[in-house]
């Protein structure tokens, strides 16, 4: 289980990630978000837990995707296959994700949401993970975006398969910082 608390002057977020079943036990007093996660924990088959409050839903939907990403980043196994690709129909939207968990932060959209395509911005950088979202159909913003969570969704499932063995030719990547203080 991996647990990331955030806490700012305008957000105390606290997130718990687990490979389980899809379960999502979501409270952060935004409805569509709330919706958003339940979908992603159902798709990737980890069990989420997000317990949020703050001042605004941007400062709220950052914080929260900041800390799904750390956790995502964090709960990855050593030996996982690292890439995940999928493609999402629903009703009028089709979105594809394309999606490498392998340590380099990039993303690339948008989707047509300033709020939700920040969230998946946050959560590229803090997943460290390459994130590619492209929207190939779709008019009702609804759909567009709960097509690229359930796609992400469905890609964190590929990429967190099992792979035996590093998925990379570099081979284990350690990373040390050390300080003074």
């Amino acid at each position: 289980m991996t647990v990331v608390v955030r806490e700012t002057k305008e957000t105390t977020i606290r997130c718990e990630i687990v490979r389980g079943t899809g379960r999502g036990t979501i409270a952060t007093g935004v409805a569509f978000l709330d919706h958003m996660l339940v979908t992603f924990a159902r798709y990737s088959g980890l069990d989420v837990t997000v317990q949020a409050t703050g001042d605004l839903s941007h400062h709220l939907i950052e914080d929260v995707a900041i800390c799904v990403g750390a956790a995502i980043a964090a709960t990855l196994p050593a030996t996982a296959a690292r890439y995940g690709d999928r493609t999402i129909p629903m009703d009028d939207a089709l979105v594809h994700c394309a999606l490498d968990l392998g340590g380099r932060a990039y993303y690339r959209g948008p989707i047509p949401s300033s709020l939700y395509d920040h969230w998946m911005r946050s959560f590229s950088e803090h997943a460290r993970a390459t994130l590619h979202l492209r929207v190939l159909r779709g008019r009702d913003r609804h759909h567009v975006v709960e097509a690229a969570f359930k796609a992400l969704g469905l890609a964190v499932r590929d990429a967190f398969v099992e792979s035996g063995a590093v998925f990379s030719t570099k081979g284990g990547v350690a990373l040390r910082v050390e300080t003074d203080g």
